[in-house]
């Protein structure tokens, strides 16, 4: 895909920009690393939750979110293709290890040239590790995402130099947070030919690809995020959840199934490849500790979104004719849309889940 930007025009001018900033490596081209920042730059890969905008240009109808009233709580109420009403896990991830606020898309056409040293999410709302999800939903796949990476090398590569990158690669963060497509949308109609157990095989063993090759492409220290408590999102328990909408138990089961593969393959990988750092992080226990104590963080809701009736709109049906229904507060909501949660869940989240083991990535 062609860039609205070029890197080969950075200079020393764009440096004095981040006089803010410190240099990561001493000699030939600096690297800016924010004061007190715990990695010079964040990478993420993955699906809606971790996107900021990379759809905003592609075709797709099932996974695109750049029309209010998503975005309604972010900054001037802008829709940027954030799968919320403000910021999500690759902002507060970003924020929390203080690279900057935002992360922005890879694919944003206003990226500007010193964003590119700090990170970009190369995310896309609607893909999986199983090449099926992606191509259902006509989004980008997460071998499309490692394309853009490669790519990315490329332009930083002609200021840096090839050694440098290197070392600038191999002390930054590479965060991947994909698989619930998979599991929600895609095992269904894979039924015919897996149960469970073989089709979460499939998909741990397409992550574990992944990684190894983003291993190769030059990443050292990577957060591998397990699948939350994916039966008890607003939409799932919609369909699968009976009358009393309670959480749906499959989709919770083979959640689990899954997380318990992806760790244990995350440890093999960790003593496979030599100087890599991975570590596995829960997803699930923390957001069911909140949908179980909703009252601990002033939540309300929790069993359906802010957005519409809160039980099946998400992405193309949570819109503007949804506006009449749609909560007036999302701050009492753990779930914006029937799929993804609210800003304030994100920001109790984030830190829930990355203060796990990130020691073990330092």
């Amino acid at each position: 895909m062609n860039m609205m930007f070029l890197l080969h025009s950075f200079s020393s001018t764009n440096l004095i920009l981040l006089s803010i900033f410190v240099p990561v490596f001493s000699g030939g081209c600096t690297v800016a690393l924010a004061k007190n920042a715990t990695f010079p730059a964040i990478f993420v890969f993955g699906d809606s939750i971790v996107d900021t905008g990379n759809n905003n240009n592609i075709t797709t109808t099932q996974a695109k979110c750049n029309f209010p009233p998503y975005g309604r709580d972010f900054e001037g109420g802008k829709p940027t293709g954030r799968f919320s009403n403000g910021k999500v896990p690759s902002d507060f991830a970003a924020e929390l290890y203080g690279i900057k606020e935002l992360l922005p898309a890879y694919l944003d056409p206003t990226l500007q040239p010193q964003d590119l040293l700090t990170g970009v999410t190369f995310a896309s709302g609607g893909a999986g590790y199983d090449p099926l999800t992606s191509k259902i939903a006509s989004v980008y796949s997460m071998s499309d995402q490692l394309d853009f990476f490669k790519e990315y090398k490329e332009k930083i590569k002609s200021v840096l130099g090839e050694e440098q990158v290197a070392s600038f690669l191999s002390k930054s963060l590479f965060l991947a947070f994909c698989g619930t497509n998979d599991i929600a949308s895609t095992y269904p109609l894979r039924r015919a030919e897996y149960d469970i157990d073989s089709y979460t095989d499939l998909t741990v063993s397409s992550a574990s690809q992944f990684f190894q090759e983003l291993y190769e492409a030059g990443a050292r220290r990577v957060a591998v995020l397990g699948l939350p408590a994916i039966g008890c999102v607003p939409s799932q328990r919609t369909l699968a959840g009976g009358l009393t909408r309670s959480c749906a138990g499959d989709e919770n089961h083979g959640a689990l199934l899954y997380n318990s593969k992806l760790s244990a393959q995350t440890a093999s990988l960790k003593n496979k490849l030599p100087g890599l750092k991975i570590a596995y992080f829960d997803v699930y226990n923390p957001l069911m500790y909140i949908i179980q104590n909703p009252q601990k963080y002033g939540f309300e809701y929790t069993n359906k979104g802010c957005c519409g009736t809160g039980e099946i709109e998400v992405s193309m049906l949570c819109n503007h004719l949804s506006d009449g229904q749609t909560c007036t507060d999302a701050s009492k909501f753990v779930f914006w849309d029937s799929y993804h949660p609210t800003e304030k869940a994100y920001k109790i989240l984030t830190p829930m889940i990355l203060n796990q083991h990130i020691k073990e990535l330092l």
